[in-house]
């Protein structure tokens, strides 16, 4: 669900261009939270970095962006749009929902040979492509390493990397990266080359990969240094000669005796079931333009294809770039290259990506700071609909995930919207209809409808989306929810919206005029009460207000009885709509099963909690509670040295308890042994 923007007036460029939902990851200096792209409706990662918090690490992340900016490589996260304003920093990155490569390792203790390899593979063809670029990576480890959706994995954080001026064979003095994956020299203080260095790191995250756990390893630095020093370490029996043969040469004291990344391309171990080196080489060069990206583009932001190449190939790495490479990205995956459809009406005839590259017009989010959609992801995310500059709660069309079906000016709910939608609309932006909108509305049907393509489309959703046509009493009886007498009320003689109805029998009407007022009073009645329901509780005040106003605008007598209903009619539609946020306080998540999320025997989500609760001061763990989530932090002379968070949640299949765990700060093998402790200790 959309979260509420906590971030200050100077991220206003992220909301014209991102829908920003939970966060899916947090460090000591960086949140990163789940978006998605407005113009394309892909899923991105938003790294949120505020310079305040970054101090003297700032540097690093204008290292990162330069690098992440000139490597393009399937095998390397790619970088899609930086926002910077006077206070943060926004790195919009590829999304990949699989996370870390550490916690696969931990869900599966270790891996086998042959998936390994695999994944090896992989790493070798990143490593292999960014030393081409100049670069040395310097911090590579399996947290740094993201599963992606093709369960492929894609490289990240490069803070540390570096470019030397004279080339890879100049030598590096910083002594830098995580020190269990640190080569011997690097540790040593001595100049070091950094391409061997990634080797050494090569071969720790190859062991961590078949063993579960690291070759180096002790609480105490000066000891681990010690034996990183030595490079003696223990091999499993489990480990294949092949596999042990690698190692060794990965991880050589001396590093010229080390293989190199070239060697491993073409190593038997890594041949073994492929008979073909790695393919090193980019899929994805950024010298290469996609002429249907470009086609669809031009198209949108009403330019030529030649003006609009050229704006792409400048690479500032904002709204142009960002939804060229997203195009690219739905090609490569077998996607229509299709923008979503434009917002209802432009006033100055200029598309989405036009005018974020002129003026503010057309914001998906209104100029209310404090306006958020509360909805669910699962269902919003999949079909999000373009939202003008203005207050209405946007509505859900359905169609292909693209954005390929015709979305219709929707102004009005009808009484059937309600039970499509996965959110109720938000007290704060009531629904209003003037004359400029309905103008808007029907220029927007007169369009659409000439669309030969969407037609199917809009006889199809024209039922859900327009408020329906004064209706004779069948029809109004087949749309009528079963608990429209609750909250019907008395005497409603007008209709909602102000036009006037009969309610004397003409002058020699007979009994013919009286039943048809009859019916047409029901009608009305049926009518006010379903279309209550489907407004916000401001348009729902403003509805009953009018009901009861003359052609003066001046409330009737009574209006201290109607104030009354009004309230219980509130009251009613809370009860039949309960807050999610309630039912969360209530229970568990459920949830899939995923990586990070360990499996107990019982079922009892509260009695998993409380073994938990009772086993954290005894490890001198701190932690705040927040429903079934526990934030934990250990500290060490006056500094937090690991952050994680501990939430028991139902599992959907099996439906047993699971405990789901997220490592925020800290070291990832000490975390993994602290986390399994808490665990095994509580017996669940």
């Amino acid at each position: 669900m959309p979260v509420e923007r906590t971030e200050p007036r100077g991220a206003d460029e992220l909301y014209k261009y991102y829908e920003v939902y939970e966060t899916i990851g947090s460090g000591g200096f960086a949140k990163v939270k789940l978006g998605r792209h407005i113009l394309t409706g892909e899923k991105v990662a938003i790294k949120i970095m505020n310079k305040k918090d970054l101090g003297e690490d700032l540097p690093r992340v204008k290292v990162e962006i330069e690098a992440m900016k000139s490597l393009s490589h399937q095998h390397v996260c790619r970088l899609y749009h930086v926002i910077e304003t006077s206070t943060q920093i926004f790195m919009v990155l590829e999304y990949c929902p699989g996370g870390e490569l550490f916690d696969y390792i931990i869900a599966k203790d270790r891996l086998s040979e042959e998936e390994t390899r695999v994944f090896f593979r992989q790493i070798v063809s990143a490593m292999a492509y960014v030393h081409s670029q100049g670069y040395a990576h310097r911090d590579l480890k399996p947290e740094n390493l993201l599963i992606d959706e093709d369960h492929n994995l894609k490289l990240i954080d490069f803070g540390l990397c570096a470019k030397p001026k004279g080339g890879l064979g100049y030598e590096l003095m910083t002594c830098c990266g995580s020190p269990a994956y640190a080569a011997p020299e690097l540790i040593q203080g001595k100049s070091y080359i950094g391409s061997e260095a990634d080797v050494w790191s090569m071969g720790v995250l190859l062991f961590a990969l078949l063993c579960g756990y690291l070759p180096f390893d002790d609480d105490n630095c000066m000891v681990l240094y010690r034996k990183i020093a030595r490079g003696k370490y223990d091999n499993p029996q489990w480990l294949s000669p092949g596999s042990i043969l690698l190692l060794n040469q990965m991880m050589q004291v001396d590093p010229k005796r080390r293989l190199t990344v070239r060697q491993l391309l073409d190593h038997p171990w890594v041949m073994k079931d492929y008979n073909s080196p790695v393919e090193w080489r980019s899929r994805q060069p950024l010298g290469h333009i996609d002429e249907d990206c470009i086609t669809e583009m031009a198209v949108n932001m009403k330019r030529s294809r030649q003006s609009t190449t050229a704006l792409v190939k400048e690479w500032r790495y904002d709204q142009t770039t960002v939804t060229y490479l997203l195009l690219l990205s739905k090609k490569h995956r077998g996607k229509p290259v299709r923008l979503r459809p434009e917002p209802a009406v432009c006033e100055d005839s200029c598309s989405p990506l036009h005018q974020g590259l002129q003026t503010r017009d057309a914001l998906h989010f209104s100029e209310d700071e404090d306006a958020v959609i509360v909805g669910s992801l699962d269902y919003y995310i999949d079909d999000c609909p373009w939202v003008s500059g203005t207050q209405y709660t946007p509505q859900r069309v359905t169609g292909p995930p693209d954005g390929t079906a015709n979305i219709k000016d929707t102004r009005l709910p009808s009484p059937s919207v309600e039970k499509r939608y996965a959110y109720s609309p938000t007290p704060e932006r009531g629904r209003t209809t003037t004359p400029h909108h309905q103008e808007r509305r029907e220029r927007v049907q007169g369009q659409t409808s000439e669309n030969k393509e969407n037609i199917a489309v809009q006889e199809k959703d024209v039922e859900i989306f327009a408020l329906p046509p004064p209706r004779t009493p069948a029809s109004s009886k087949k749309n009528t929810r079963p608990n429209k007498n609750v909250l019907s009320t008395p005497n409603q003689n007008a209709n909602v919206n102000g036009a006037k109805t009969n309610a004397v029998t003409p002058k020699g009407g007979g009994s013919a005029s009286k039943e048809n007022n009859k019916k047409r009073g029901a009608e009305v009645k049926e009518l006010a009460s379903t279309e209550l329901l489907a407004f916000s509780p401001e348009r729902r005040s403003r509805s009953l207000d009018m009901a009861f106003m003359g052609d003066s605008g001046k409330k009737k007598r009574g209006g201290k009885v109607f104030g009354s209903l009004e309230r219980g009619l509130d009251k009613v539609i809370t009860m039949l709509t309960p807050s999610k946020r309630r039912a969360l306080r209530d229970g568990p998540r459920k949830i899939k099963a995923q990586y990070n999320v360990t499996l107990t025997s019982q079922t009892n989500p509260d009695q998993v909690l409380n073994q938990i609760l009772s086993i954290l001061p005894e490890k001198n763990i701190d932690f705040t509670q927040k429903g079934y989530t526990l934030k934990c932090q250990t500290w060490d002379f006056g500094k937090v040295t690991m952050a994680f968070e501990l939430e028991v949640c139902m599992l959907q299949r099996p439906e047993v308890v699971g405990v789901r765990r997220q490592r925020l700060k800290g070291d990832a093998w000490v975390y993994k042994h602290l986390v399994e402790n808490i665990l095994s200790t509580s017996r669940i």
